[in-house]
């Protein structure tokens, strides 16, 4: 006999508490949409786009201690590794799926999520008094290109840095009297992270390598106003010698802070009742906002990770939203929101404890909106009414997913949307886009029905492409002002788990007696239900089949103490309230609950309060009789009708009753088994075999009657008095009679052993003792058999359910006082030599237990149903060996019930996850999507359903005009492979399918970005974004006729290509932010982490330059002057410097500055004499004034060198995009590009900028050392694709280009030769990368959840 401990079953079957403030609020969401948090001492994982839980992971005891109690989980934390593409030089593994967990107790796990086993623990070397301080948070941070170390904040103050390989720390910072709080990621920057306290300390760490000495720290301080009454209390404990974290000293007292997603150095900081906005360049705070009166504090700011827009959760439970003024970096609260609804929400109502926003869909939006039209004809109505009604319709600018948890065990999905009234007709009209509609695959009656001449779209003299004009026009397509804009919110999920701590179980075992509540004379069947009492008065009725709380019932308004099921439909449930405690007054509550209707009834409704209260409820098998025990008081028997009536109360001293089970069948004897005291028991009787449960089950009515000759309606009990004498009664109708057992014989009533529990299945009773004593005795024949434990008192004995064939009937299961359990069969020789003893599961005290009755073949394992002490609920499974006893056999797996399937591609098998990918970059049929998205109505424009089969799969894949690449035989293979998660429908669910529908013939880039997003790759799904436009800026700089007509419209949305007209828009005169055009922030905000044209960092600049004017102190004044020149406005530089005061220690060096900018004097002269003055300045002077000099006189090159060479890297960029054009231009940009891709360690920013300089070769290079095949076979794909788009668009207007045979032969790549080495590489490198994924995939059998 075992129990099944397999990480993959087991604890998949396992329900959480609900989280507390214990917890920290610690939760966290993958970008590919897993929702992990700390629910007690086990952490939860939830798909946050079905609302499904996947699996809990309990944490384990520690080695020091195996029987303490499992610490508080506080911090969790996903790795942000992407899926790994390496399969040719290392073993597929699942790093994408690594979980960073600590606890209370100091200790930091590291989960492998697949595998569900602890893959490492980090512990200080050797353990000390630190290694006990409870783990605050955790951030994850990258130390060089292919390695991340784990950044953990543990005690008050206490920074840690620890190599996930070796488990060591490498790296401490203690912060003294500081309380820190919570640490986060740059998102610029991985290798820089920062940690803020609740005082306003703010320490900036950057990782320079793996090693204590490659840590750069810097401290700022935010000024703050702070409750000072809750802070003075933190230094009186700090100077006690308290090493308590904030979490635990301040539970309501909350510092969070957010590094912005779309500026640089920006940094949103709340405290209890105010939000600063701080620069970390500029080392002050821009803005500080604070709460208006009556605004609950601040518990968490989220940005919004494409808009202006901040969202603030507040600890009663609100959603603030706040947006930036134009201009300026100042928030104003714009819209409060509830989180928790007051319709249905119990009185007090449940605390919000964690807010996190799912970027899971963000990068998924900006594909489509980018590829996708807003105007296709698939979405708009047929009729012409509703088409012109449709143009006037709010616009839906932006969604956003928002998941709350709240401490009722409650997680809720909302929707977050921005809607603005735009008139889109009128946008379609001046747009500049080029609709080509034939791209689009609608049918020809919806196409024909909008006229395309209407649109009035301009053509420049060179017509870019769709899909170069789709990757940066359409960010200007519609230009929304904040003023515009309504958010709205809306509930879009819930997942409910258990929604308190639980006190009580019940598991329905009906017997066939037991009718079903709607009449009839049919039996009830066993359900696979559970039943939770909870300390808040709520019922959870558990489906163990779905692993989900199937219906909630909110029953008592007390604790509920006591619950049993009648039947299989119905629950009966008590508690009680102490009236007066001095009188000792009791106020009982008993209600019968129908679990169909969901309508209560109570009963025994007592007018006055009763001396004693309830102890425990017992109902019969057939759910008919009702025993009402009381603390030193009679017991009540009633009869459960329709309205319960009390038949007798007997006045006698029990100490415990148990209604007979229903009896099981008799057991199949193969061949001589061990001697034992059940089997000699039946021998004696001489019991015929029953092969038919129905049968057995009407010889055990038969023999429930004291004549013989009982009616089928008669139902008994055991029990125990407190004199150690046992006894049997009988229930026959109305009447009670003694049924008049074979009694055991004297000696085996125990003398010093109060009995405390009981079992009864017909014949055979089983009683414990407070001694640990197990007894039994068979009722009709008298034989009796004892053992002892050797353990504490026993609380509870459960008979485990038999079905045919089963060899035993007496397997047990007890439960001690110590809250431990054992499994025993009394059906062997020795039952203590044949047990199972689990001291504790795994880490928890067991509260109650029960076997689970839904086994039907002998071959099926025991299923025992466990709620612990934590409020978490498990099921176990224990499978039986008769041979050895001990060793586990072979289980049937049954099926686990979904809602709906789980369609997380993340999810799958590291191969199969690979396979799926390449198929959706390759390009695949929408009608693939068939058998496993319900999109027949959904799509019209989708290709019709053919009959597949194995031979004809390579029909799915799209046709292309693109050379092939790689193996061709490989697509159909891994359609093949991906084939059952096909039919199970396990890839894409609907709204996915449709936007892949929508994208896949919108050109190779966009699908690659659509696979990249859905595997939740956002910095590569933003490459592919942005790759046409780079391509298309690398092209227009190095050909030579490309005269693009430039509106002369300063509103115009089409980026200017080229560096002259560039510089006339900027001069060295310069432009005020006030002049510039108006940008659109509201949707595409995260492409500027991929901005690289000339104007976007132009503009970028501009944008701030604002936030700093009203700064003071010289280093702020250093710092904006070097802003002003960057962006060529040298009279406010100008300006700026000659307001220094001349008792300034600066003032000598700003007036050479001023009289140098504004310097007209002969040309080679100044050049000379200012570049000798900038070489010493450069020497001497950290303010990099030389660079200002140098730009003075025209050497902007030489100025972006020097700003390089100081790490100023974006100035320098934005310094070359003022001035610098063609490959002046370019060789910043690549430089830029080698720092990026060496020292960040951020691949896909440095490709971006290499294909915008030109560098092809490079970026080539780079994919090939960062081991990722596919991704530079695809990037040739994508390059050959927008070129032979941009070529022939360039083409005269008349002259329809073909692609010809030869061309689809082989690659045109823009300024590359296809014959060269690095391209040749690409493709065999990538047939091998094919060839090894199919080896793979076909050695792993698909696997679903």
């Amino acid at each position: 006999m075992s129990i099944t401990r397999s990480p993959l079953d087991s604890w998949d079957f396992t329900l959480p508490g609900p989280p507390s403030r214990n917890n920290g609020g610690c939760a966290d969401c993958s970008i590919s949409g897993l929702l992990v948090y700390g629910a007690g001492s086990s952490v939860a994982v939830v798909d946050a786009r079905s609302m499904q839980l996947l699996c809990v992971l309990p944490m384990l005891t520690p080695s020091t201690s195996p029987t303490a109690l499992t610490p508080f989980v506080t911090s969790v934390r996903w790795i942000p590794q992407p899926l790994r593409r390496d399969v040719l030089t290392h073993e597929p593994s699942n790093s994408h799926l690594i979980l960073a967990v600590g606890d209370c107790q100091g200790r930091i796990a590291l989960w492998d999520f697949r595998l569900r086993l602890v893959l490492l623990w980090m512990e200080f070397d050797p353990p000390s008094d630190r290694s006990k301080l409870g783990v605050q948070d955790l951030c994850w941070v990258r130390a060089r290109a292919d390695s991340w170390i784990l950044a953990s904040l543990k005690g008050p103050s206490l920074l840690a840095l620890w190599n996930i390989t070796t488990g060591r720390c490498i790296w401490k910072y203690d912060a003294s009297l500081e309380l820190l709080s919570c640490i986060r990621r740059d998102p610029f920057d991985s290798r820089h992270f920062c940690a803020l306290g609740l005082k306003g300390f703010l320490l900036s760490v950057m990782v320079l390598g793996d090693g204590d000495d490659n840590v750069a720290i810097k401290e700022h301080r935010i000024p703050t106003v702070s409750d000072s009454n809750e802070l003075h209390k933190f230094e009186r404990d700090a100077a006690s010698g308290s090493t308590a974290p904030a979490l635990s000293v301040f539970p309501l007292f909350v510092a969070r802070f957010s590094f912005s997603p779309q500026w640089k150095h920006i940094l949103f900081v709340t405290f209890p009742k105010e939000l600063v906005v701080f620069d970390l360049q500029y080392e002050t705070s821009l803005s500080s906002s604070g709460l208006p009166r009556g605004y609950s504090k601040f518990l968490d700011v989220l940005p919004d990770p494409d808009n202006d827009v901040l969202y603030c959760a507040h600890l009663d439970g609100n959603l603030s939203t706040w947006k930036r003024k134009d201009g300026e970096q100042v928030h104003m609260i714009f819209s409060m929101e509830e989180l928790l609804p007051s319709i249905g929400t119990p009185v007090p109502s449940p605390s919000v404890l964690a807010v996190v926003l799912c970027q899971s869909e963000t990068t998924l939006q900006n594909v489509g909106k980018l590829y996708s039209d807003p105007y296709d004809a698939s979405s708009l109505a047929l009729d012409s009414d509703n088409l012109l009604d449709s143009w006037h319709k709010p616009c839906l600018i932006s969604k956003t997913y928002l998941i709350s948890i709240t401490d009722d065990g409650k997680i809720w999905n909302w929707l977050l949307t921005a809607e603005g009234a735009t008139d889109t007709l009128k946008d379609i009209t001046n747009s500049n886009l080029t609709a080509d509609v034939s791209e689009v695959t609608v049918p020809e009656r919806l196409t024909s029905s909008i006229d395309t001449s209407t649109l009035g779209h301009e053509c420049n003299a060179v017509k870019k492409s769709e899909l170069v004009d789709r990757s940066f026009g359409c960010k200007s397509k519609l230009v929304h002002n904040f003023a515009d804009l309504s958010f709205k919110i809306s509930l879009v999920g819930q997942l409910h788990l258990l929604s308190s701590t639980v006190t009580t179980l019940a598991v329905p075992s009906p017997s066939l007696m037991a009718t079903l509540a709607r009449g009839g004379n049919h039996p009830a069947a066993a359900v696979p239900l559970v039943a939770l009492g909870t300390q808040n008065g709520i019922i959870d009725v558990i489906d163990v089949s779905a692993n989900a709380v199937a219906a909630s019932f909110s029953v008592h308004n007390s604790t509920v103490r006591g619950l049993r099921w009648l039947g299989n439909s119905q629950l009966v449930s008590f508690s009680y309230t102490q009236v007066n405690e001095k009188a000792g007054r009791y106020t009982n509550t008993l209600v019968v609950t129908c679990l169909r209707s969901g309508l209560n009834l109570t009963f025994r409704v007592q007018q006055k309060p009763e001396r004693a209260p309830i102890r425990a409820l017992k109902a019969s098998s057939s759910g008919r009789y009702l025993l009402i025990l009381f603390r030193d008081a009679p017991v009540e028997v009633w009869a459960m009708t329709k309205n319960p009536i009390m038949l007798r109360s007997l006045a006698l001293p029990f100490t415990v009753l148990e209604w007979t089970l229903p009896m099981a069948p008799r057991p199949v004897q193969t061949g001589p088994s061990k001697q034992s005291s059940f089997a000699t028991k039946e021998r004696i009787t001489g019991a015929s075999v029953s092969g038919s449960p129905t049968h057995a089950s009407t010889s055990d009515i038969k023999t429930t009657s004291s004549e013989g000759s009982a009616e089928d309606t008669s139902e008994s009990f055991a029990f125990a008095l407190v004199n150690g004498a046992l006894g049997v009664f009988e229930v026959y109708g109305r009447r009670i009679r003694d049924f008049r057992p074979k009694w055991p014989s004297s000696s085996f009533v125990s003398l010093d052993g109060l009995v405390t529990a009981m079992a009864y299945r017909l014949p055979h009773v089983v009683m414990g003792d407070r001694s640990g004593n197990i007894r039994w005795w068979d009722v009709t024949t008298g034989l009796s058999s004892t053992f002892n434990t050797h353990r504490e008192g026993i609380q509870r004995i459960k008979f485990c359910p038999v079905v045919a064939g089963d060899y035993s009937r007496g397997r047990i299961a007890v439960l001690f006082y110590d809250n431990t359990f054992g499994i025993f069969d009394l059906d062997t020789h020795d039952p203590l030599a044949n047990s199972l003893l689990q001291p504790q599961f795994p880490g928890t005290l067991v509260l109650e237990l029960d076997w689970l009755p839904l086994r039907t073949d002998k071959n099926e394992p025991l299923v025992l149903c466990i709620a612990g002490a934590d409020s978490s609920f498990r099921l176990i499974e224990v499978n039986i060996d008769r041979k050895s006893g001990l060793n586990s056999q072979r289980r049937t797996i049954k099926e686990r019930f979904r809602p709906m399937p789980i369609c997380s591609p993340i999810l799958l098998l590291t191969p199969h996850a690979l396979a799926l990918r390449m198929i959706l970059q390759l390009g695949v049929k929408p009608s693939w999507f068939d058998k496993c998205s319900e999109t027949k109505d959904a799509m019209p424009y989708q290709i019709p359903v053919a009959a597949s089969s194995a031979a004809d799969l390579r029909s799915f894949m799209i046709d292309t005009d693109l050379p092939p690449i790689g193996d061709s035989v490989v697509p159909e293979l891994l359609l093949k492979v991906l084939e059952p998660y096909r039919r199970e429908g396990c890839i894409l669910d609907d709204e996915r399918a449709r936007l892949y529908a929508a994208v896949v013939n919108k050109g190779a880039a966009a699908r690659f970005a659509f696979a990249a997003a859905v595997f939740g790759e956002s910095s590569e799904a933003l490459f592919w974004l942005q790759l046409p436009c780079a391509l298309s800026h690398s092209m227009n700089r190095l050909t030579e006729k490309h005269h693009q007509k430039v509106p002369a419209s300063a509103s115009a949305s089409v980026p200017e290509l080229e560096g002259a007209s560039m510089l006339n828009r900027i001069t060295s005169t310069g432009k005020s932010m006030a002049g510039s055009e108006k940008r659109d922030n509201i949707s595409y905000g995260r492409l500027k982490l991929m901005a690289f044209e000339q104007e976007e960092l132009w503009e970028s600049a501009n944008e701030r330059i604002p936030w700093h004017e009203k700064l003071e102190g010289e280093e702020a004044i250093q710092n904006h002057v070097h802003e002003l020149v960057s962006v060529g406005n040298l009279e406010a530089a100008v300006s700026l410097l000659l307001s220094t005061p001349p008792d300034d220690s600066y003032f000598y060096v700003n007036a050479l500055r001023a009289v140098a900018l504004s310097s007209a004097v002969s040309r080679s002269l100044h050049e000379l004499a200012v570049k000798v003055v900038a070489a010493n300045m450069v020497r001497t002077d950290k303010s990099l004034s030389g660079t200002h000099l140098l730009c003075a006189v025209g050497r902007y090159q030489e100025a972006c060198s020097q700003l390089q060479d100081a790490g100023c890297w974006t100035d320098a960029a934005t310094l070359a995009a003022t001035h610098l054009h063609g490959s002046d231009y370019a060789r910043v940009l690549q430089r830029w590009a080698d720092y990026v891709l060496s020292t960040e360690h951020n691949i896909w920013r440095a490709l971006i900028l290499y294909i915008a300089a030109g560098a092809k070769e490079e970026a080539l290079a780079a994919l090939r050392d960062a081991q990722q095949p596919d991704t530079a076979a695809m990037f040739v794909l994508a390059c050959h694709q927008i070129n032979a788009e941009i070529t022939s668009q360039s083409q005269s207007s008349n002259e329809l280009s073909k692609p010809s045979a030869e061309n689809k032969q082989s690659f045109i790549l823009p300024h590359l030769n296809p014959e060269h080495e690095d391209v040749i590489a690409v493709s065999e490198y990538y047939g091998q990368y094919q060839r090894k994924l199919v080896h793979l995939c076909m050695d792993s059998p698909p696997t679903f959840d």
